[in-house]
């Protein structure tokens, strides 16, 4: 490891520039989306608890655990922990492929994936990160099984690495699917055979967890969400994922949080199964011409299988989702560009296509983690290209009521409702826009609508019983209240308020 280390100098200390150029500009940034409920306003970060709070995942938690405890609420800090992981899958992405098929592949592939616009919703966006890790811990895994292969030794620390790769994501009990593809890509699946069966059965067991977590992970999108229980159409949810993965990857212009643009005409939807059938014909071309190139496009589709369930448990398309995937058509991309510059007998080419290529993906990286900045930037980056998303029009909603423009606020809250009619915090913060307004009737109908898509928004009731309270209409904002403390029975500001409440009502 150490020669392999002395032997890499050069294209490591390159690498970490890359990715330090790319991604420095997102230090700064703030804590943005589900930044903001999981690590700022989260009482318990701080707590050993914390660790154990999302079982069978503890990598994730145990991280953000000791980021908090070292440096506080430091979005630089927490954001660090996402670059170095960032930076270690460009390391493990180059040693890996350099061993594989050569050091110049590995190289030209490290060097995208260090600078790709795509990655950066896994790394400047703080709650993206446990795709990194998990990432990291799989590819980690790969090149301690490759060591395996020639040295015995290896086999205690690869099977750390198994488990945590396990405990680092609930989508890892398809990992050694991408083991499998490996041994066979190489050949050594009739001799390798059986150091697989710990993964696989490791998996089984971990499959259990993870489906025996889906009934929360469903009520959850229900409750908080409000997505209603759905199905998706594997026939057409596959191909247009995984084509507007590689759409993303090869023209990474319109990034969002939110991909919500997933009508499609019949002849988009046409076009896109051709173009999905076609990727399948090139990686069966491949099983045949080159095994290399074969397992990582196989790679692609496997690191995807956890999010094309139709369960519809995940976003159709998410650029997290893709952070690992989006290493193997890295990797066949610099397999392309070496193979140029040889068929025309001149390898300096190869490095001529690289560079700018290189240049305009870190550039849009920069811009894109300019994106991240803040919550204001962030929604305002989306709204160009998410015009569907209803979250985005509530949250611009948010944004524009901040500052101070209330009508326009209204009209994006009245967007987010059109979009998805059982939007109860679009509802809940209508509500408080009128009664901002001095629109108090208005106020109480959207106040009542919240609280009747989701009793469990006490802040609705809250806000009902105070306007009731303001009114003198006791009895009525008693009812409320009691609401609100059954909603939030641990609140004792609430428990305060109702006995303020009774002291109004006739004895």
């Amino acid at each position: 490891m150490v020669k392999l280390l002395k032997e890499n100098y050069p294209y490591l200390v390159a690498l970490a520039l890359l990715v330090a150029v790319a991604y420095g500009n997102s230090l700064g940034n703030s804590f943005v989306a589900d930044d903001v409920p999981e690590i700022l306003n989260n009482p318990n970060l701080t707590k050993v608890d914390h660790i154990f709070a999302a079982p069978p995942v503890f990598v994730h938690p145990l991280l953000y655990f000791l980021t908090s405890n070292f440096f506080g609420h430091s979005p630089t800090a927490f954001r660090l922990v996402n670059i170095l992981f960032h930076l270690g899958n460009v390391w493990l992405v180059f040693v890996l492929v350099a061993a594989l098929i050569g050091r110049t592949e590995g190289f030209f592939a490290a060097a995208i994936l260090a600078v790709h616009p795509l990655q950066t919703e896994a790394v400047t966006w703080i709650s993206g990160g446990p795709y990194a890790q998990y990432g990291f811990f799989i590819l980690l895994n790969l090149l301690l099984y490759l060591f395996l292969r020639r040295d015995k030794k290896f086999l205690p620390v690869w099977l750390g690495s198994v488990v945590l790769t396990f405990i680092s994501s609930p989508t890892a009990m398809f990992f050694p699917l991408v083991l499998l593809a490996f041994s066979f890509s190489s050949q050594t699946l009739r001799r390798d055979g059986k150091k697989l069966i710990v993964p696989f059965v490791l998996s089984l067991l971990w499959g259990v967890l993870v489906l025996g977590s889906l009934r929360q992970r469903m009520a959850t999108l229900q409750n908080q969400h409000y997505q209603t229980p759905q199905f998706y159409n594997p026939l057409l949810q596959i191909p247009i994922a995984v084509t507007s993965y590689l759409e993303l990857i090869f023209w990474p212009k319109n990034l969002t949080l939110y991909h919500s643009e997933m009508v499609l005409s019949s002849v988009e939807y046409y076009s896109r199964v051709i173009v999905f059938l076609a990727f399948l014909g090139v990686v069966i071309y491949f099983l045949k011409k080159n095994r290399s190139v074969f397992f990582w496009l196989s790679f692609f589709l496997l690191t995807l299988l956890p999010t094309l369930n139709p369960l519809g448990i995940s976003w159709v398309v998410a650029e997290r989702y893709v952070y690992l995937g989006a290493i193997g058509i890295y990797v066949v991309v610099a397999v392309g560009i070496k193979n140029i510059g040889e068929r025309l007998g001149r390898p300096n080419i190869s490095y001529a296509l690289l560079v700018p290529l290189l240049l305009t993906l870190t550039v849009r990286t920069i811009v894109r983690n300019a994106d991240w900045k803040n919550q204001d930037t962030l929604w305002l980056a989306a709204a160009k290209t998410s015009p569907s998303s209803s979250q985005n029009h509530n949250n611009l909603g948010d944004l524009y009521g901040r500052r101070g423009d209330l009508e326009r606020s209204a009209a994006e809250f009245k967007k987010a409702i059109e979009l998805k009619p059982n939007y109860a915090d679009a509802y809940h913060n209508l509500g408080n826009t009128y009664w901002q307004m001095g629109k108090v009737d208005e106020a109480i109908e959207n106040f009542k609508k919240a609280a009747e898509i989701n009793p469990r928004l006490w802040q609705s009731c809250q806000n009902l019983a105070a306007i009731y309270f303001e009114r003198e209409d006791f009895t009525a904002a008693k009812d409320w209240m009691e609401r609100a403390v059954a909603a939030n029975p641990t609140d004792p500001n609430l428990q305060r308020n109702l006995e303020i409440i009774n002291t109004q009502l006739p004895k």
